[in-house]
């Protein structure tokens, strides 16, 4: 694991016994370049000030420039210098702070003082953690209207950390032990491990991207590589800056947490898959449609429905039976087949109570749909998954009980068709340089994308069935070498 830095304004600023980590003046670190060379350390910045072109400003600007993790990062010091330039988060903010407290409780103190996400009063747990979500910084100031029914922010800014009395520096180093806290396992691995990955899952998902003997599978691979990995869960964002690469293997969606994993990771430096890009671009099949369409990847004939004035194009332009889905969509879910005008009326209209748009394509029945999973714009895997059966999805979501999921047919890479396999990095290289499955149908008219994912499966004993464990160390070589870069 990297080591932890804290960067102070004075010596006299922090004392070497409250802390098990290096400290040093952001006035040497700013003089000796060299002095972590091929190192890659977490530094956390508790300058007195983050002023512009101050010193503690240019301690994380050429953090950044010698490819240190630093907080709070130049970009953070710019958005809490002007309340217009944070603003987009204070509705949401505000919203947690008022279900806190409510409109007849008692209102918190004001000004609010967050160290590292953490906060004393305990109806405030949630509303600091989201704080540092959106505003990574060790010390938080929040300042609320005075005059308002309900708490509401008036500002937020850096506190003050040369002027904390007593109590509030004794609560930030308090915070500070927390945030750099790890709980180690012990290794089980042959190669001392150089870097841990934190791979984020959901222990009670049905269907989740890969189960938990999958990623133990994994575990024992990275391992011999000197990487540990260790399974976080959505509780454990705080502790995200502790590990050196994120992998999400919960469904995604950017309404939830996984999408503040995938930010706070990007934020943090790290690498990560998904990557949020990643996520915004795969979770919409409207912009995935268009995206293809502009790039020359073919795709089934579409029409966007946004209201009953398109139903009459969909009929005319797709015929019966057609395909609707909902823009977000995954694993098969919000994907329906409509037999004629009146089931498309009826769902269409249900489905426009919760969304703008909708798309509806040309039903292409096949045997199967090839999956291409793409690792950094190189092929990985290429598996044809069978549809359910009596069903013309792969897995169907209508049967009662667990849903039901077709057979599966691995091929090694040389055996592969070609131009599936080119058709499948063609549309991946328009999302990016991460991890995708890239789903095809093969016609008599041709190869049709149907859909790229983001947080595509990954099985033992399926996608890597063919490739063997090549896939796993592919897997793992991927997030060194973007840490190494």
């Amino acid at each position: 694991m990297s080591q932890w830095v804290i960067l102070v304004g004075r010596p006299s600023d922090l004392d070497n016994a409250a802390t098990p980590h290096k400290i040093m003046t952001s006035r040497d670190y700013i003089a000796r370049p060299a002095l972590f060379r091929g190192q890659r350390p977490k530094i956390i910045n508790l300058s007195r000030t983050y002023a512009y072109q101050s010193r503690g400003y240019y301690a994380s600007l050429l953090a950044e420039a010698r490819g240190h993790r630093i907080v709070p990062s130049v970009e953070t010091m710019i958005d809490l210098s002007e309340k217009k330039l944070y603003e987009n988060a204070l509705p949401e903010l505000d919203a947690v702070l008022a279900r806190a407290f409510g409109k007849t409780d008692e209102r918190p103190a004001s000004p609010i003082r967050i160290y590292f996400g953490f906060c004393d009063e305990p109806k405030l747990e949630r509303f600091g953690k989201l704080v540092f979500d959106w505003f990574r910084a060790p010390a938080l100031e929040i300042t609320l209207e005075s005059d308002t029914e309900v708490p509401k922010i008036r500002k937020i800014g850096f506190a003050p950390l040369g002027k904390l009395d007593a109590v509030e520096t004794s609560r930030l180093h308090a915070a500070l032990a927390r945030y750099t806290a790890r709980e180690w396992r012990p290794g089980k691995a042959k190669t001392p491990a150089k870097y841990t990955f934190a791979t984020l899952y959901d222990p009670k998902e049905q269907l989740p991207p890969s189960s938990v003997d999958s990623l133990k599978h994994w575990a024992r691979i990275a391992g011999r590589m000197g990487v540990d990995v260790e399974p976080i869960t959505r509780k454990d964002l705080p502790r995200l800056a502790n590990f050196d690469a994120l992998f999400i293997r919960e469904t995604t969606s950017i309404s939830d947490h996984t999408y503040r994993f995938a930010r706070r990771a990007v934020q943090e430096g790290m690498p990560v898959i998904d990557d949020p890009i990643s996520m915004i671009r795969c979770t919409n099949k409207v912009y995935l449609n268009e995206l293809m369409e502009a790039n020359g990847v073919g795709t089934p004939p579409s029409v966007m429905i946004g209201g009953k004035e398109d139903f009459e194009r969909a009929c005319d332009d797709l015929g019966f039976p057609m395909v609707l889905k909902i823009p977000d969509g995954s694993f098969s879910r919000g994907v329906k087949r409509v037999a004629d005008r009146a089931e498309l009326e009826a769902l269409a209209t249900a489905w426009l109570e919760d969304t703008d748009l909708l798309i509806a394509q040309k039903y292409m029945p096949t045997e199967f749909d090839w999956r291409i999973g793409v690792l950094g714009g190189q092929p990985l895997f290429a598996v044809q998954y069978m549809m359910a059966k009596a069903h013309w999805q792969i897995i169907n979501h209508d049967r009662p009980g667990r849903p039901d999921e077709g057979r599966f047919k691995a091929f090694t890479l040389p055996d592969a068709p070609p131009e599936v396999l080119d058709c499948g990095l063609r549309a991946a290289r328009c999302i990016g340089d991460g991890f995708y499955g890239v789903d095809l149908k093969e016609t008599r008219d041709g190869l049709f994308l149907i859909e790229v994912n983001d947080n595509p499966n990954l099985e033992h004993g399926v996608e890597d069935f063919a490739e063997k464990d090549e896939v796993w160390t592919r897997l793992t070589r991927w997030f060194i070498d973007r840490i190494e870069r």
